[in-house]
């Protein structure tokens, strides 16, 4: 029997809305070939935190690991304590180092891969900030990645962005940090619709000259560079750094907008994934990468491009309410008990946004239980009055 739902228009009136019957997507087993693809994943929060939600977060372990673990059995790669997992933005730097430690430990247990974000966040922006304290903070965030065994993803600074002059302290960070991993890092150029307090980075304005920076910084530490991720949501800027990055160095598209062409790439190359957007769409995007495998575009398109619409409504301004969008996914295909979020980021979107969600997500072919994805809807719709 078909699923109906009263959901809110834009109108403020309500419409009758009918489940599409679904096809399950089908995953291949084995591991992707052509290429990499992390998705950064996000923590389910404990809804019994007593203290106060938005200065205190506590994570409910047993869920968030098990969702690595569906992440992992996809043949997807996860991007740990990223800023999906609300990094800065809800988890500090204490709740991190747990997170990663836990989670390392699960990625050996089951042979997936990982990579954790190692930045500066307990490090508070201050006018008495120095670039060595940066220097130092980012030290010993590396070191306790590396200790436990994960591969690092070198995330952008606020407080390197607050107390930089110019470019050349940029350098002078980076150079410094990447000359003492043991292994290659992931750079991670986080644009400012995602944090605003990464405004100007590499010490420009112009995302070319800022580009032209980042770039000076990878040649000269080449061999301690696995790749870099660039958020920026410009399909554009993306493609000319990826043609101007040196050879064996890899472009990770953090494009959530337009990641189905640039992971498909083009006659001088492509992009690999890390993704916060994969988190949302994990099925569909590991089905798309075994058929990128075999070469077989027509299914590669028709996966992805149906997703495209669902990412972007995630995604919108502003840009840093994503996560919200990505834990009300989880909640509806019942990889955690509940929608509350630390810091109490459940409330960053309206219910409008989430009732379109809802109807993008079932467009989209993700919804793995229609009805039990209905049911959650339909509680969260009468949170808002609706019954």
């Amino acid at each position: 029997m078909s699923q109906v739902l009263k959901l809110p228009n834009h109108e403020g009136q309500l419409y009758s809305y009918t489940l599409r019957k679904q096809t399950p997507i089908h995953v291949p087993a084995g591991p992707f070939k052509s290429r990499v693809a992390f998705s950064a994943a996000h923590v389910v929060a404990d809804p019994f935190i007593t203290g106060d939600p938005q200065k205190e977060s506590a994570i409910d372990w047993e869920n968030t690991l098990a969702y690595r673990r569906h992440l992992w059995s996809l043949g997807l790669s996860v991007a740990e304590a990223m800023d999906t997992a609300q990094r800065g933005m809800g988890l500090d730097w204490t709740n991190a180092k747990e997170l990663i430690q836990r989670s390392v430990k699960e990625a050996k247990a089951v042979g997936g891969r990982i990579a954790c974000g190692a930045g500066t966040d307990h490090l508070i922006p201050s006018a008495d900030v120095t670039l060595e304290d940066v220097v130092k903070a980012y030290e010993e965030q590396c070191a306790f990645v590396e200790e436990q065994g994960g591969q690092i993803i070198l995330m952008a600074s606020r407080a390197l962005a607050a107390c930089a002059k110019g470019p050349e302290d940029y350098d002078y960070v980076y150079s410094k940090i990447l000359d003492q991993v043991s292994q290659p890092v992931i750079l991670h150029w986080l644009g400012d619709m995602f944090d605003p307090n990464l405004k100007n980075y590499w010490g420009h304005a112009d995302l070319d000259e800022a580009m032209a920076v980042c770039l000076q910084v990878i040649r000269k530490n080449q061999a301690k560079v696995d790749g870099i991720k660039i958020s920026l949501l410009d399909d554009q800027k993306e493609i000319k750094m990826r043609r101007l990055l040196p050879s064996g160095v890899r472009m990770y598209t953090g494009d959530d907008f337009n990641y189905p062409s640039l992971i498909k790439g083009d006659a001088e190359g492509y992009s690999d994934a890390l993704l916060g957007i994969f988190d949302a769409i994990a099925p569909a995007a590991a089905a798309a990468m075994h058929a990128l495998d075999a070469r077989d575009m027509e299914t590669y398109d028709a996966l992805l491009k149906k997703t495209v619409p669902l990412s972007r409504h995630i995604f919108q301004k502003p840009t840093y309410s994503y996560k919200t969008g990505i834990v009300f996914m989880a909640y509806l295909n019942g990889h955690q008990s509940h929608f509350r979020m630390i810091a109490g980021a459940e409330s960053h979107r309206s219910i409008i946004h989430l009732s379109d969600l809802f109807v993008m997500a079932d467009e989209a072919g993700l919804l793995m239980e229609p009805e039990l994805a209905a049911k959650r809807m339909q509680r969260v719709l009468a949170l808002s009055g609706i019954e």
